[in-house]
């Protein structure tokens, strides 16, 4: 008997991709790439990249972004800027996107190949984010003094400062403009946080975008079936370690400084995902009850009266933050469910 010089379980290297297909694949994604990063499509930078990788192999993705970043430098370039500051501050949303964003989506290629949770991957993605925008607000004030936060910063006191007075015009209740006030002064204090709410949307979208392509399916459904399911809205769940997060987060009113906007920061993120994960339970419970599009739909819009009243956010995060301790979504032992009938 021949025995075969590769053990039954091991997996055969499967051959790279031609030249030509490697060269499509480069300049393809990388217009495609760089179109989004100058058009409301941002969101799906990180989807596009995860797609090429996972389609090409690593070092094309590497060579798509690179084309990617050239071509949106060119466009920027040949942009007309009305003053030197609104150039500073183009290019300043330029590196800003590609260190937190593009180079975050890229550093958690590894992840995802091993199919590692929705939570943990968002965290990652997230916690890469932060140290691009630390690098690029440096990066900025070192090469050409400026500082895009700053930029930011006077941008939303103005656009508050308009909102106020549109209240103070409309004869609005003192109470009112007094928490206009307050909210304004607290959305300027967690500036920071708010851009990586807006940042953990697009990781959201891509994810969830990726766990519905063909190329992931095909990625993971040899290996570990299992996981085909992984990035559905309905399975995320963060990481147990984030509840200390939420702890240094709560000692904003005791600090003071640069501390206490650390942990307000801090905290405003990490509220926001809570608030998120238990979104995802509300999902998972929906779609384990079988509610059908009427059921789901009437859910959503009691969903959506809640928000409003400020006591759907707080049920959310409540859900979010106790569910390491009680696992709200597997209450009893139930078989796994990948169906993919139901959208997420």
């Amino acid at each position: 008997m021949i025995e075969s010089s590769l053990h039954p379980s091991e997996p055969v290297p499967l051959p790279g991709p031609s030249f030509g297909r490697a060269l499509r694949g480069v300049i393809g994604y990388g217009l495609l790439t760089a179109l989004m990063m100058v058009t409301p499509m941002l969101v799906f930078v990180p989807a596009a990249l995860m797609h090429c990788a996972l389609r090409n192999g690593r070092r094309i993705a590497w060579a798509a972004l690179a084309v990617a970043a050239l071509m949106a430098s060119l466009y920027f370039a040949s942009v007309p800027g009305s003053s030197p500051d609104a150039a500073k501050m183009a290019w300043g949303y330029l590196a800003g996107v590609l260190l937190a964003v593009a180079l975050p989506a890229m550093a958690s290629l590894p992840l995802v190949e091993r199919g590692a949770s929705f939570g943990r991957v968002l965290v990652f993605l997230l916690i890469g984010s932060a140290l691009g925008l630390a690098v690029t607000e440096g990066g900025a004030r070192a090469l050409v003094s400026y500082s895009p936060y700053a930029t930011q910063v006077a941008q939303a006191q103005q656009s508050n400062a308009q909102f106020i007075e549109f209240y103070r015009q409309n004869h609005m209740p003192p109470d009112m403009v007094r928490f206009a006030q307050k909210w304004a002064e607290y959305s300027s204090f967690v500036l920071p946080a708010g851009i990586l709410v807006s940042l953990a949307f697009a990781f959201v979208l891509s994810l969830l975008m990726l766990g519905r392509l063909n190329v992931w399916r095909a990625h993971v459904a040899p290996a570990e079936p299992r996981t085909t399911g992984m990035y559905l809205f309905r399975n995320l769940a963060l990481p147990d370690w984030l509840l200390f997060a939420f702890v240094l987060g709560g000692l904003t009113p005791l600090a003071t400084g640069i501390l206490q906007k650390v942990a307000a920061n801090t905290l405003t993120v990490v509220v926001f995902l809570y608030i998120l994960q238990g979104l995802a339970i509300f999902r998972f419970l929906l779609v384990a009850m079988g509610a059908g599009f009427l059921g789901t739909s009437l859910a959503l819009l009691m969903l959506v009266m809640l928000m409003f009243t400020g006591v759907g956010p707080l049920l959310l995060g409540l859900a979010g933050l106790f569910d390491p301790f009680f696992d709200f979504r597997h209450f009893k032992k139930r078989k796994d469910d990948s169906h993919e009938g139901h959208t997420d």
